[in-house]
């Protein structure tokens, strides 16, 4: 074999710190190395153009590159050795930025382990066999759950560029949460005027199928081939017969029904229709509540529903859906804001969430767009917002910053002192975070123009005086003293985490997550829509905190990385997969039990069980090798021999 090694001085980065000279000239004295030398940027043009000419001077048929991670630029350097004739699995890469001159400063220890994982790859190369991608064909239809704008803006881009669209939404209309907005910082523009007409083309749009009020049952399969159970539930509607004309919803008697959409403000009806411009705007039936199917006695819904729409004995409906790729888009929940016993953990009504606030000022709220505190339905006159509830607190394990609070704070803020001119609002705050386009400018409009004034510092306690108020006790850390104030209406601006049932759907999705829920990307920074199972995209808050422009433009990069993925009538899959020794394998069904991709199964062939690899399915983690207890099943590109080779190279340096 003719091994060429590439050490990469990449500026000073690794050559402050690493003698990359003398890790060449030890190089060239390893098993096989017929060239080596030190470029000073591997990575670009100059430094692939070497590459590719070494490989042809010097006859190589192996490349060492040792430079930075190989998640960033082994992909590049598989490429290149690929256009210079060699199988881009006869290459291999050696990560001494990260691992070397990153983590310390003397140059010569630094040099010496540089030789040590240089001679690793080198002995690995030396054992790597080719391998081949397989050609599969592909299903040119794309899955995209969640309704909130992130997933509307994904839609539509995906549709307009010819894919057929599958839109899942759990809730009966989609809008997500932006469509209980009133308005959105900084131009105070009308969130439903925005939101309504991208609502409407995707009700109407030709290539989007609309599953709302369903949710993932289960997903199978692999990229450009997912097998997707769809559970349409139960309305109790027929939503193709229902006109939404509203006359139901006039005539219910059951009207303690607590309001999801207005956040808790208001009370609905057991068949509702969650907002005037729904979409799809089709009346459901909430089955908890509804006096006919708990006790039998009532049916006033369908005896008055013009067009005999209403179904008591609907049932819940699975169907399936084949598709080429997976967008999430699943947005977010508040944090429970109940365990802040300082706050009253909940027991006193006029102390909201921001989002109730929210519904309290628009105009298809609950009060006609009439700011009204919900323990009396007077007009309040102090209002105090209390920032990073939820957030920046290690105390409930919610360590973030969520992102947007500070800003749609400042909005509502602004918009009280539209609603009620002779209002005072307080914010107490521990920073602005306003980093957006026009967003500081937007929090000093605030404070200059219309005088919310803030008081930087924790709120320690808000309890009622008896009087009609809520007292707020904090503390102004500027001023170093004590503040305590009066108020009408207290409004928490809660911090977010994942969507309730995102980290089930992420198993479902075989996808990573953290510790709030939010779904991993695959890169933080190259991969930022992208996911570790291929064919699977995230956008929007799901992936983690942002605002809306933020979530719009990550829609429309994920529809950008589908149309991209399934322009090809074909994909490559991954050779870097398990393989099995049926000769060794016992069929104890470990591997299959660990597999995270659901990649393994258990077959029956000629009258025995036998352990298959489905190659399509697998995405290379190399789980089942180390729980394998016979060693019967070993990872293509890095099997027990060649992890072996470079631990005997570590060994004899």
């Amino acid at each position: 074999m003719r091994i060429g090694v590439f050490i990469c001085h990449c500026g000073s980065n690794i050559g402050g710190t690493v003698d990359c000279a003398e890790v060449a000239k030890r190089a060239a004295t390893f098993p096989d190395v017929v060239y080596a030398t030190d470029p000073m940027y591997t990575c670009a043009e100059p430094g692939q153009a070497a590459i590719e000419a070494a490989i042809h001077e010097y006859a190589l048929d192996g490349v060492v590159v040792a430079s930075c991670s190989p998640r960033m630029h082994e992909p590049t350097f598989r490429r290149t050795v690929e256009r210079a004739g060699l199988n881009p699995f006869m290459f291999e890469m050696a990560n001494i930025r990260e691992h070397v001159s990153w983590i310390g400063k003397d140059v010569e220890p630094n040099t010496n382990k540089a030789t040590e994982l240089v001679a690793m790859a080198v002995e690995k190369l030396r054992r790597n066999q080719p391998l081949f991608a397989q050609e599969f064909p592909v299903i040119k239809k794309v899955l995209i759950i969640g309704g909130g704008v992130a997933g509307i803006q994904a839609a539509l881009d995906c549709a307009d560029g010819g894919l057929p669209v599958i839109l899942v939404e759990r809730e009966a209309t989609i809008g997500g949460k932006m469509a209980k907005l009133d308005k959105t910082f900084p131009t105070i523009d009308c969130s439903a005027c925005i939101l309504g007409p991208k609502m409407v083309d995707c009700a109407q749009h030709p290539n989007i199928t609309l599953y709302a009020k369903s949710e993932i049952e289960d997903i199978g399969g692999y990229v450009g081939n997912f097998q997707v159970k769809i559970k349409k539930k139960a309305t109790y509607v027929d939503w193709h017969k229902c006109t939404g004309c509203g006359t139901c919803l006039e005539k219910c008697p059951s009207k303690d029904v607590p309001d999801r959409f207005n956040e808790g403000v208001a009370k609905t009806r057991a068949i509702t229709i969650a907002f005037p411009q729904a979409i799809p705007k089709k009346a459901v039936i909430n089955a908890d509540y509804c006096r006919q199917i708990t006790k039998g006695k009532c049916g006033v819904c369908a005896k008055v529903c013009p067009t005999k729409a209403i179904n008591y004995e609907m049932k819940d409906e699975v169907v399936t859906e084949e598709v080429g790729a997976i967008v999430a888009a699943t947005g977010y929940d508040l944090v429970d804001w109940h365990v802040y016993q300082e706050y009253g953990g909940g027991k006193y009504p006029d102390v909201i969430t921001s989002l109730a606030y929210e519904r309290l000022m628009n105009a298809s709220g609950p009060t006609g767009g009439h700011i009204l505190r919900p323990s009396d339905g007077r007009e309040p006159k102090n209002i105090v917002f209390v920032q990073c509830v939820g957030s920046r607190d290690r105390s409930i394990g919610r360590p973030g910053c969520s992102g947007f609070c500070c800003m749609y704070t400042a909005k509502q803020a602004i918009l009280t002192k539209d609603h009620i001119p002779d209002s005072k609002s307080y914010v107490f705050y521990m920073d602005i975070r306003a980093t957006g386009k026009l967003y500081d400018e937007f929090t000093r409009r605030a404070v200059e123009e219309y005088g919310t004034e803030y008081i930087r510092g924790r709120v320690s306690q808000i309890y009622p005086d008896g009087l009609g108020h809520l007292v707020v006790m904090g503390m102004d850390t500027l001023l170093g003293q004590p503040v305590e104030i009066k108020a009408d209406l207290v409004v928490l601006a809660v911090g977010i985490e994942a969507s309730a049932g995102a980290k089930e759907l992420a198993e479902k999705l075989r996808i990573s997550y953290d510790h709030a829920g939010f779904f991993m990307e695959s890169h933080v920074k190259l991969k930022p829509v992208e996911t570790n199972t291929a064919g699977v995209f995230v956008a929007g808050v799901c992936q983690g905190t942002k605002d809306i422009p933020a979530s719009v433009a990550q829609g429309s990069a994920c529809a950008a990385k589908v149309l991209g993925l399934l322009s090809r009538d074909t994909l490559s899959s991954n050779p870097q997969i398990a393989r099995v020794n049926n000769m060794r394998c016992v069929v104890c069904g470990k591997c299959v039990r660990t597999c995270p991709f659901g990649a393994i199964k258990s077959v029956e062939e000629r009258g025995r069980t036998q352990i298959r690899v489905i190659e399509t399915m697998c995405q290379g983690c190399g789980l089942c090798t180390s729980t394998c207890p016979q060693g019967a099943i070993q990872l293509a590109h890095a099997t027990d021999n060649q992890i072996l080779a470079e631990v005997n190279a570590l060994c004899q340096i």
